[in-house]
């Protein structure tokens, strides 16, 4: 009799493992990649957005989604005069994540770096990074300071997305905002694939290491930057800018009202707002 059960309860396990697999690979053909793809280090294959041309302004997204929260901001920017890029980070969307190495805030800096270069972008650029990339860009501009003209930093010193379910997390994370539909049925497409929810998973578990490592350097940084934050974003990332602020002085807090955490989904003309203080403020240098 027991050995019946566990055989049902193996099967069931598996007869549903099929169904979602099945489910996620139906989803995922309503969202299939728009971008174009770059190989890293032999290894890396990345997934990124592309348009216009000027200045390089290169967005990275956080802990949930991929370069999709940024395609009105990218478009908004490539109409600016600006060359707008956004990666999938490794793992995240339809870019891979290396099997044999360790990755971890630092090496996703230096794997975007080298995509860069891959892409023959030689001029300094203007970083923005969302969420959990805030650390990410924060370690861009540390490794590679002649290559930064500035940085646009949204925080967060953690993400939720291996402790919830999609639309829970998503409720939490746009709050006091309403999750659009469309970011909703995404997210469960896109998200919530093994590969990705494991490169999530692998981020949060590295988070704390590599912040302990870059805190001490911030104080090294001299490229312009603003550091934006909701209002009302729920995570507290209002005392964590303010602390920020003061190992980076010279940065500018703009604490903007009546909005939360997901600016570039809801807000991008907001972030196309910092990235042309940040082009006059290299205008102001020059």
């Amino acid at each position: 009799m027991a050995v019946s059960i566990i055989l049902m309860v193996i099967v069931g396990n598996g007869l549903l493992f099929i169904y979602n697999q099945w489910q996620f690979k139906k989803a995922e053909k309503l969202y299939e990649p728009v971008g174009k793809f770059i190989i890293v280090d032999d290894d890396i294959k990345l997934h990124y957005i592309s348009e216009g041309t000027g200045q390089p302004v290169v967005f990275l997204h956080g802990g949930i989604l991929s370069s999709s929260d940024y395609k009105e901001t990218v478009q908004m920017a490539a109409q600016q005069g600006y060359h707008a890029i956004a990666f999938d980070r490794p793992g995240y969307g339809y870019s891979e994540r290396p099997k044999k190495r360790k990755i971890t805030p630092i090496t996703q800096a230096s794997i975007i770096h080298k995509a860069l270069k891959e892409l023959g972008i030689n001029e300094p650029i203007i970083l923005v990074g969302h969420s959990w990339s805030g650390t990410m860009t924060l370690s861009y501009a540390l490794q590679f300071p002649k290559e930064v003209a500035g940085m646009i930093l949204n925080l967060l010193l953690k993400t939720p997305l291996a402790k919830s379910m999609a639309f829970s997390m998503a409720k939490q994370t746009f709050a006091p905002e309403q999750v659009p539909e469309k970011y909703a049925k995404e997210l469960y497409a896109i998200g919530f694939r093994s590969s990705h929810f494991r490169a999530n998973r692998e981020d949060v578990l590295v988070f704390p290491e590599t912040s302990k490592i870059l805190c001490e350097e911030y104080k090294k940084i001299t490229v312009p930057t603003v550091i934006a934050v909701g209002e009302n974003d729920p995570f507290g990332v209002i005392d964590q800018a303010r602390r920020l602020k003061e190992d980076i002085p010279h940065a500018t807090l703009n604490i903007i009202p009546d909005i939360g955490h997901m600016i570039p989904e809801l807000h991008p003309e907001m972030v196309l707002e910092n990235v042309k203080f940040i082009s006059k403020k290299n205008t102001s240098i020059v």
